[in-house]
């Protein structure tokens, strides 16, 4: 339960208390707090009916006592007495907040500081508003847990040492860092409708949050098709999830699913953003991927999907995104256009050794084309790489089979 509070409260408390503070770290460092003292006053006095509510009074109040503490700054004495009087710090180098009205898309403009690389801008997003952990971030990354961590801390000492400016961008600048703020909301889904980690498949509090972002986003740049189409691949992912799992939540591939549990609401917003978009002519990556993911709720049944239509989508997808995950779901594509030999061809080539999915899907090829004994190999990497206990226990059921059908 504490666990679910925390993913579900950490980005929007984080995000408030950087309004009211004016400084990522300070905030970052009040929640942490309010956090640890939650974790003790909860266990013995029970959870309060509003516990965000109880974590951002407790962090502006944590925040006070170490302005108080710090005796030797002046400025911090007067952010104290801002704080207890209920009124923000008014750091200057913050400027117009009212720019962007919603917390948490706030701080994902304050972020996106274009002085930081790409990588660093969604990873220290994510960490502050994605209440993912490190370890989780760098999986999303496909890096080593100690590279991620070393890129947030040179972005934070970045920010620190050369007191870069937190200014948000006037209405006119703000598309300079809506590619960063779209990457960060898309990873958040992700990890809310695929966990990376934990017993469950899904944690669907943290992919109805990147919902409810990418919707504000899509209403605060109205004339930007990419933030659209981001709100429409959501939107269409999210139809499917019911499905995909059965009563005993276990994993169901996407072509056994019950299309008739998808949620035909979801699908009917998804597909009309989607023709709205292709109306504008200025693809991108996420309306193409929302274009793919129409293709596929189109289908009644997985036997009547229309793959030339997805594989010449993929094929649009790999100009603008020319990365080994699009190569590797476009290889699924080719394999049920021209079969497994097609598909293992298709991958062979590809960089993706850390990436369990890799490994299933070319383990699945391999059991197509008759080769058992690899594709036990392969599914072994897959289930070893595999945090989220669904997947996992997915893997070595399908591992199980293959070897009960070699054996045999």
């Amino acid at each position: 339960m504490f666990a679910d509070i925390y993913r579900r409260e950490v980005g929007r408390c984080t995000a408030t208390l950087v309004r009211v503070l004016g400084d990522i770290d300070a905030a970052e460092e009040a929640v942490a707090d309010a956090f640890a003292a939650a974790a003790e006053r909860w266990n013995a006095n029970g959870i309060p009916q509003n516990p965000g509510g109880w974590i951002t009074t407790t962090s502006r109040n944590k925040a006070i006592d170490r302005y108080r503490r710090d005796s030797n700054r002046r400025q911090q004495q007067r952010n104290a007495s801002y704080l207890e009087k209920g009124e923000p710090t008014m750091a200057p180098e913050l400027g117009n907040l009212d720019v962007v009205e919603d917390d948490q898309l706030r701080l994902m403009f304050l972020c996106c500081h274009p002085a930081l690389s790409p990588d660093a801008q969604v990873a220290l997003t994510l960490r502050l508003l994605g209440g993912l952990q490190t370890t989780e971030i760098a999986r999303a990354f496909l890096l080593p847990e100690s590279t991620l961590a070393q890129r947030l801390v040179r972005a934070k000492r970045k920010i620190r040492d050369t007191h870069m400016s937190h200014r948000l961008p006037t209405p006119h600048d703000l598309p300079a860092r809506l590619p960063s703020v779209l990457g960060a909301i898309y990873l958040i889904f992700n990890e809310g409708y695929t966990a990376s980690e934990g017993e469950d498949l899904a944690r669907p509090a943290l992919a109805q949050e990147a919902i409810r972002l990418g919707r504000l986003l899509a209403r605060f740049l109205p004339n930007v098709p990419e933030t659209s189409g981001l709100l429409a691949l959501m939107l269409l992912t999210e139809a499917r999830r019911l499905a995909r799992t059965d009563r005993d939540g276990q994993l169901v591939r996407l072509a056994d699913q019950d299309r008739s549990s998808w949620d035909q609401a979801l699908i009917a917003e998804g597909h009309g953003i989607v023709r709205r978009c292709l109306q504008l002519r200025e693809p991108g990556v996420y309306q193409i991927q929302a274009a793919i993911a129409a293709v596929h709720t189109d289908a009644l049944v997985a036997a009547d999907t229309d793959w030339p239509q997805i594989l010449a989508l993929y094929n649009q997808l790999l100009i603008f995104r020319p990365h080994d995950i699009v190569k590797l779901n476009r290889a699924i594509v080719v394999a049920e256009i021209e079969g497994p030999k097609a598909g293992l061809e298709a991958i062979d080539s590809l960089q993706l050794d850390r990436y369990y999915l890799f490994h299933a899907t070319r383990a699945e090829f391999l059991v197509a084309l008759g080769d058992q004994n690899a594709a036990l190999t392969s599914m072994r990497r897959a289930i070893e790489l595999t945090k989220n206990q669904s997947e996992r226990l997915h893997l070595q059921r399908r591992h199980a089979a293959v070897s009960k059908q070699l054996s045999q």
